[in-house]
């Protein structure tokens, strides 16, 4: 699985030196990024990883006993050192016996490992920070329950990038708004389905800062393997910040006529182009803007990503306009209308404006930690 990010050198994993493990670890790696569960920095990964090991072990032992109890046999009793009939029996009670309960020794002792690893990953922390997300075709929303904005009635919000702290549980709240998605960052732990109605709590943590990679993985419509997002994890302070200062946002006041008029056009839309509001879908913080259909948008300008993580960095610049004009055409399914009869002015403009929607620089979250 290619991701569309710059060009970096790619970490391996221990999980390449053991091939049995290959299939079990769905470690791929990119230009950039190495996605894995043998990512150690996270206490899930870390706790499946010693039950698997265990596992493995077991499953080699086993595979070694029966291959020696095969080919002694062969050897023993082939053919041609026998020419004889062989003897007739009603059976061996003491191998009867052996075959029996070493499986069921062996099933126990695995029984064992996975109730006790359940047991540790999967309570929920009194410490943990609790995150609401929710899938939608196909992007996701990231709403920080224990946060309030200043002085309003709704929570932090954020769309398709999701900041944590590093070293710290996160129990995430998963839940879906159409179909059934999946949430699943696999260096940062274990993959849940967002189902529509129902609400699933697990953790997800890891112990390094730095920039890692998501994806829905439960086949969800047309832009299936275009719902990504991006997960930054920041040191405790950083962190803290960044709740601060999305806590505080209010969306600055236009500083010129093009922003002016992209805040208009944002806000009210544009009849004589047929374009609706973009209010009417999207919120904004410290603005009449409080749609809720579509991703909050409050500080898009902060952001490395567009379209659930299609474009990043340049390359997100340079697809903002095309996706404001018409979004279906660059991600199919996107439920986005088309602003085709909007003026090239019009698009920069709103463009203008949606990237002055900006944290404070001791806010800001992009830059801060390397990609991992």
């Amino acid at each position: 699985m290619k991701l569309n990010t710059p060009p970096r050198r790619a970490k391996r994993s221990f999980a390449s030196a053991a091939p049995l493990l290959l299939l079990a670890s769905a470690s791929v790696a990119s230009a950039a990024q190495t996605l894995s569960i043998g990512d150690m920095h996270s206490s899930y990964n870390r706790n499946i990883w010693w039950m698997s090991v265990a596992v493995i072990v077991m499953a080699i032992l086993i595979f070694i006993g029966v291959s020696y109890a095969l080919f002694y046999t062969v050897n023993k009793f082939r053919e041609d050192k026998h020419t004889a009939e062989p003897d007739q029996f009603h059976g061996n009670n003491r191998l009867e016996q052996l075959l029996i309960g070493v499986p069921v020794i062996i099933v126990t002792i695995i029984t064992i490992l996975a109730a006790r690893t359940m047991a540790i990953v999967n309570p929920t922390p009194p410490d943990a920070l609790h995150v609401n997300v929710t899938g939608a075709q196909f992007w996701w929303a990231f709403e920080y329950p224990d946060t309030p904005v200043t002085g309003g009635t709704v929570n932090v919000t954020n769309g398709n990038e999701l900041v944590i702290p590093a070293g710290r549980q996160v129990a995430v709240t998963v839940t879906a708004k159409d179909v059934i998605h999946a949430f699943w960052a696999p260096n940062l732990g274990g993959q849940r389905d967002a189902i529509p109605g129902s609400k699933k709590t697990f953790q997800i943590d890891t112990d390094q800062p730095g920039v890692y990679q998501g994806n829905c993985t439960v086949l969800c419509g047309a832009s299936h393997a275009n719902m990504r997002f991006k997960v930054v994890a920041l040191p405790k302070a950083q962190y803290d910040a960044f709740i601060a200062g999305a806590q505080a946002y209010k969306a600055p006041t236009p500083a010129n006529s093009s922003e002016q008029n992209g805040y208009n056009i944002f806000m009210q839309g544009k009849a004589s182009a047929a374009a609706a509001p973009c209010a009417s879908c999207h919120r904004i913080q410290g603005t009449p803007a409080a749609g809720a259909v579509g991703p909050d948008l409050s500080y898009f300008g902060s952001r490395n990503t567009l379209g659930a993580g299609i474009w990043e960095g340049k390359a997100r610049e340079a697809h903002i306009q095309p996706w404001i004009k018409n979004c279906p055409s660059v991600k199919p399914g996107c439920l986005m209308p088309a602003y085709e009869k909007l003026s090239d002015t019009d698009l920069a403009d709103l463009e203008a404006y949606l990237l002055s929607l900006k944290l404070p620089d001791s806010a800001a979250y992009w830059g801060k930690v390397p990609v991992r």
